[in-house]
This record gives structure tokens, C-alpha cells and sequence, in this order.
């Protein structure tokens, strides 16, 4: 075949400025080019907030999964709904699946009292996804085949200390991660965002307090917030307190004053000077689940913890209507600074037993 009857191949003495197919299309591929890049990094700004943190490590994952099982699921149904006051072997199988699933309803004694209450609300927020004002404390079908399902609590930042804590303010719900396994999930009651001013007194110890030898009372004046961001346990205290904050049992602090501790009352509100309440039972054992120097990570629903990094708390100036500053004569409480309680996660005394019989 000649030069000129092969297309591929240019004909010879072709003037320079004779212009090709390639070259012809050379400015419109330069330009798709161009289009290209800018596209890749408007992606990649668009995944970075104003803060510059990257959002895809701090977006919320979707963190309750059903997990994979081999067989069949065959689940037990309940004959009816089931509230405070109820008793029987049906709250007995419920209060044991709720410790399975690292819930603590308290001794699984088949009685529905204030400390399973105060489980099924937790598990109506975090699981079921009931809105905070909505929570009935009650059992009912839906909720109890949703607590047989194979779930899977995910923490939703698993890339932090081995063991930590997670606080989600908008549920009023706690987790104590350990190795990203729930070690405890239960309901909180956090700060009410109202200004206070009171007498309070403050224990040997505390802040405002720190070089005492016995209790003192003081005016003081704060808001109620407990403050979104990331922090660290740093001190746990064995037994009763007093603080600037309020009463306290095992307090363990992570933002100056502010302390996740137990309290006789945890109502299905918030209602705390801006600690962390925990029921009674559950702060017996919850310095055995965590040390310090582990992160604690409080959700606020308005921002992730890390564009707040660390606030301080706002409380801590004085009352004016107070002028006495004399010390009181509380004597002082002897504590520790590690917690030596033996009480561990009640366990589960029975399973989910595999038939469709009706329970009692």
C-alpha cells in the first residue's frame, strides 16, 4: 500500500501549520483537564470544614447495627406492655437482656422498678430513637423484638484512647467504651442551662477548697452547662463530696469541677449544676471501668467534640448577695483518689430462650 492510501500516516511535505486531529482538539482536552482538578479539590475542601478538621472523621456513624448471627433468630413474644410497678418472669427476661446488651437495670429480680426504668430509657433513646421528651419508661411488642435483635453498639469515635467515654447530651445517655465494646450504657442526666446563684458548700479537695482542712460554705453563681468538647479523666474520688457544683458520690472529674457521679436523683430531664449524674448503683462500680488520662467525648447535637476542643465550665464567681466567708463546722471526709470498690455489672442469670412459646 502507498503513503497515500494509508490514512495513519502523514503525507509527506505536509506545511507545519497544517493543522491535525490531535492538535485540533489539544484546547479542549487541556481544558477538561483543568475542569477535572478543580472538581478533585473542591471535593477534597468540601470534606474539611471552616476549622480545617476533616469531616469524614468526625462525622456520626450510623452506630447501632444489627449483627451478623449464623442461625435463625427465633424471638419470644411479650403478652403485653410492661411499666414501672410491673413484676413477673416476663420483666425478669427483659431486665436479663438488657444486661446483655450492657444495659444495667439493676438485680434482675422479675420487679420493674426506678433502676429498670432508668435502663428502658436509655435503650428508648440510643436504640429505638425516641426524641428525649417522648420516652415512656414502658416496654412494649415493638421494643422488646427491636431488644432481641443481634445489636451491635458502635462507639463514634473509635480511633481515640483504648478505653473511653462517650456523652450524648441530646439522648442524656453515657458509653463507656473498652477495645470499642460497650462496657456500660446508661441514662444521664447533664446540666440544665440556667443561671444559679446559692450557698454551696465545698469539701477538703475541692476547687476553691484545695489546701482546707474541713468544709467551708461560700455564695457562688454559675450556669448550668455542661459543655460540649473533648477531655480526659483526671481525678476520681472515692465517696461523698461537696462542691461548688453541688453534692457528689464517686465523683470522676474531666472538665475542672464538672464530674460524671452518681446522685440519688437522675430524672428522664437535665437537671444538675453541668456535672454528669449517673444512677446510684451504676457510679458503686463505674470507677472500676475507667482510669485516668482516658478521652471523654461530650455530643452537644450542635458541633462535634473536636471544633470545641476543651471549654471551661461556667460557674465560680462569687455571690454578691452573700458576704460571709467565715468557714463552716462540716468535719472533713476522709477519701482516696483511686476507687477500691469490688461491685461489678450484675450479669444476666438467663438467655433468650429459643422458642415461640409464649412466656408466662
Amino acid at each position: 500500500m502507498s503513503d497515500s492510501q494509508n490514512p495513519r500516516r502523514p503525507t509527506v511535505g505536509r506545511s507545519r501549520s497544517q493543522v491535525t486531529p490531535v492538535n485540533q482538539w489539544t484546547p479542549a482536552i487541556g481544558a477538561a483537564l483543568v475542569l477535572l482538578i478543580v472538581i478533585v479539590v473542591g471535593v477534597v475542601a468540601s470534606n474539611k470544614d471552616s476549622s480545617g478538621i476533616d469531616s469524614q472523621t468526625t462525622t456520626t456513624i450510623d452506630q447501632i447495627l444489627n449483627g451478623s448471627t449464623v442461625s435463625p433468630i427465633i424471638k419470644v413474644p411479650l403478652s403485653q406492655t410492661v411499666g414501672k410497678g410491673s413484676a413477673g418472669a416476663e420483666i425478669k427476661m427483659v431486665q436479663d437482656r438488657l444486661i446483655e446488651l450492657n444495659f444495667d437495670p439493676g438485680e434482675p429480680d422479675g420487679v420493674f422498678g426506678e433502676r429498670t426504668r432508668q435502663a428502658i430509657w436509655a435503650f428508648e433513646k440510643l436504640v429505638m430513637g425516641v426524641p428525649r421528651d417522648d420516652i415512656t419508661g414502658k416496654v412494649d411488642a415493638q421494643m422488646w423484638s427491636r431488644m432481641q435483635d443481634p445489636l451491635e453498639i458502635l462507639p463514634r469515635r473509635p480511633d481515640s484512647t483504648p478505653n473511653h467515654t462517650e456523652v450524648y447530651l441530646p439522648e442524656q445517655v453515657l458509653i463507656v467504651f473498652r477495645d470499642n465494646v460497650p462496657a456500660i450504657i446508661t441514662h444521664i442526666s447533664s446540666g440544665t442551662d440556667e443561671e444559679w446563684c446559692e450557698e454551696v458548700t465545698i469539701s477538703p479537695g475541692e476547687q476553691d477548697n484545695e489546701t482546707g482542712t474541713q468544709a467551708i460554705k461560700k455564695g457562688v453563681c454559675g450556669v448550668s452547662w455542661t459543655p460540649g468538647g473533648v477531655y480526659k479523666f483526671y481525678r476520681l474520688v472515692v465517696g461523698r463530696r461537696e462542691s461548688q457544683l453541688g453534692g457528689m458520690y464517686n465523683p470522676v472529674y474531666f472538665n475542672k469541677g464538672i464530674a460524671v457521679h452518681g446522685a440519688q436523683e437522675v430524672p428522664d430531664v437535665p437537671a444538675s449544676h453541668g456535672c454528669i449524674r449517673l444512677p446510684m448503683h451504676i457510679s458503686e462500680y463505674f470507677q472500676t471501668l475507667v482510669s485516668k488520662g482516658d478521652q471523654v467525648f461530650v455530643f452537644d447535637g450542635v458541633k462535634e467534640p473536636e471544633e470545641y476542643g476543651a471549654q471551661s465550665p461556667r460557674f465560680n464567681w462569687v455571690d454578691p448577695n452573700y458576704t460571709t466567708t467565715t468557714s463552716s463546722t462540716v468535719p472533713a471526709t476522709t477519701t482516696t483518689t483511686a476507687a477500691t470498690t469490688t461491685s461489678t455489672v450484675p450479669k444476666a442469670t438467663s438467655t433468650i430462650v429459643g422458642t415461640t412459646t409464649v412466656a408466662p
